[in-house]
């Protein structure tokens, strides 16, 4: 793949870390390295960035030529699937599993009718229940590797492909540098160990406040991913809507916490529970304390 002129930026700090940052995914991202080695960090950037590029082109719902386009497109015909495909989508259907079907990677299609901008659209009941008729993972027949997609569903494997990059971002790292290292794509990240000088210091964004921390956590290693409506909500008839949207019902999810940060084992099982969490609306809380995770709940 071409790197694009200039598309990764390289910083060396004060504080010995060298930072590689770059767009993809919709989301500002950075590389951290416990290096003051301008050649390395470039290079392990460059790899993270073209990787990153690499998934968002491939799980894309806006480009032609990827991967959720043809099994979308297909006709209702089999498609074979290559491995990475098959295994995000075992993953899909474990999520949609343990949320009760209210994970529901085939749940697109309501984006359609809730567009959650500047214009607070709030759609008609028959344009919701309409759009719910083509929705549900159940539908889709995976046998073997060969998946086929209902003609009318469709595929949207943004609610995992995130972290997913994360975690194969820091195994590519990981690959070429012995440091310490910390990946982070949009607020969802994963780093190997902390530098000498201590712990990595992560912010969690102030509900409705963009760029001001209401949480500084020190993290070390594993995955961090935060999942919430901070930036994405319309308000109708005086109540707020979360952009989290439960495809039960084809509405967004009542009284969810405003942001839940989730710490694991690594950044697409971090992502997995903040999910669920909010999925679970007013007893989110009372979900993160079963799984026993460490999380942090804003509300």
């Amino acid at each position: 793949m071409l790197m694009p002129a200039n598309a990764v930026r390289l910083e060396i700090r004060a504080d010995g870390v060298a930072a590689a940052t770059f767009s993809a995914m919709a989301s500002p991202c950075e590389v951290l390295l416990a290096t003051t080695d301008e050649g390395l960090a470039r290079q392990v950037g460059e790899s993270v960035a073209a990787e990153a590029w690499r998934i968002e082109r491939k799980y894309s719902r806006y480009r032609s030529d990827s991967v959720v386009h043809s099994l979308c497109n297909s006709g209702g015909r089999p498609m074979g699937l290559d491995p990475e495909t098959l295994l995000l989508l075992q993953f899909a259907s474990r999520c949609h599993e343990l949320s009760g079907g209210a994970f529901d990677i085939t749940s697109g299609v309501l984006r359609r009718a809730w567009k959650f901008d500047a214009s607070g659209r709030f759609p008609a009941a028959e344009e919701v229940a309409a759009l719910r008729e083509r929705i549900g993972f159940g539908r889709l027949q995976l046998q073997g590797n060969r998946l086929k997609v209902p003609v009318g569903m469709e595929l949207d494997f943004g609610g995992i492909g995130k972290e997913y990059a994360v975690d194969r971002a820091l195994a590519l790292v990981v690959s070429h540098f012995d440091g310490a290292a910390l990946v982070n794509f949009g607020g969802d990240m994963a780093a190997n160990r902390a530098p000498d000088s201590g712990p990595w210091r992560v912010g969690v964004e102030r509900p409705g406040q963009q760029g001001e921390a209401r949480l500084l956590l020190d993290f070390e290693r594993g995955g961090l991913a935060t999942s919430g409506d901070t930036h994405r909500f319309i308000e109708h008839e005086g109540r707020r809507y979360s952009h989290i949207l439960d495809v039960r019902t084809g509405y967004p999810v009542v009284d969810p916490p405003h942001s839940v940060t989730v710490a694991a084992s690594c950044c697409l099982e971090a992502g997995m529970v903040a999910t669920l969490a909010m999925l679970k609306g007013p007893t989110a809380e009372d979900f993160l304390a079963e799984q026993g995770v460490t999380h942090w709940c804003l509300r």
